[in-house]
């Protein structure tokens, strides 16, 4: 097949003119940048839960998933999702329904995020009063991200599809949020990306999983300072606070009990968030 796309975590390789096959490799990004490390078993996590997260969701309708299993090829049946072909939008559709991670700076400095005004006081790891949606440019690897507010991406996309991704993101957050929260996770944020389908917006990419999302155990939830997590944000705090590292490619090669401990965390978020084994994956044919 011919590689259509490659980024950070996946590559993508064109079945026909309407179908792609999406494949998660065990790469790891921080900081955007691609680590020299790979994370055994991540591909397949990734590409479980986000499997499973379609499957449970009534507001990620309509989405891109087609199988994942009927379609992929057996060599990569596991890490591979068989996706419809859409016309991505140029923006990351966050949601925070706690203050943490980028946030806390921005936050810090204007008593904003992405210009959405909120209550003075707010601590590191705080519930906000509602879910906010806070877009972020999509950059190519190797460069940054940076938060925008609602105006800029009604300037790129237009109007009435920035109010739908809008709708959209915040719908999907409050009902993956209550999902989680039954199952012991706080859902802090979450990054989703959407494209057009026939002019309808549909949800793409991957969802609700430890590389776009940020989970917290609920039980060791203690707002005031950054929190436990199932996430890369583990990976983050190693980088920032041990490596020494000035956040400028090539990244630094990560220690072996940071990777266990990290494939670890990304197991865990799969077993507590579906109730299933992570052994029992991928499905059957």
């Amino acid at each position: 097949m011919r590689l259509f796309a490659s980024g950070k975590v996946r590559e993508l390789y064109e079945m026909d003119d309407q179908r792609l096959l999406m494949v998660a490799s065990d790469r790891i990004s921080a900081y955007d940048v691609v680590l020299p490390t790979r994370i055994p078993d991540k591909g397949a996590v990734l590409t479980a839960l986000s499997a499973w997260w379609f499957q449970q969701l009534v507001s990620a309708r309509p989405h891109h998933l087609i199988s994942a299993g009927d379609g992929v090829p057996a060599e990569i049946r596991g890490r591979g999702l068989l996706v419809r072909r859409l016309s991505m939008l140029p923006v990351e559709c966050v949601a925070r329904g706690y203050l943490a991670g980028s946030a806390v700076t921005e936050y810090a400095e204007t008593g904003a995020v992405c210009g959405v005004r909120l209550p003075a006081g707010l601590r590191d790891g705080d519930r906000l009063p509602e879910p906010i949606f806070t877009p972020a440019t999509k950059a190519a690897v190797g460069e940054h991200d940076e938060n925008v507010s609602f105006d800029q991406v009604v300037a790129a996309v237009g109007g009435e599809p920035a109010e739908r991704v809008r709708e959209r993101t915040l719908a999907i957050y409050v009902e993956a949020a209550a999902l989680a929260e039954r199952s012991g996770i706080l859902l802090a944020d979450t990054k989703f990306e959407f494209g057009l389908l026939d002019e309808e917006v549909c949800l793409g990419d991957e969802v609700l999983t430890p590389d776009s999302s940020r989970l917290w155990p609920a039980d060791e939830w203690r707002p005031g300072a950054a929190q436990p997590s199932y996430d890369k944000q583990f990976v983050r705090d190693w980088l920032t606070h041990e490596s020494g590292w000035n956040r400028i490619a090539p990244g630094p090669e990560l220690p072996a009990a940071i990777v266990a401990a990290t494939r670890e965390r990304y197991v865990q978020a799969y077993e507590k968030l579906t109730g299933l084994s992570f052994g029992a994956w991928p499905p059957p044919p």
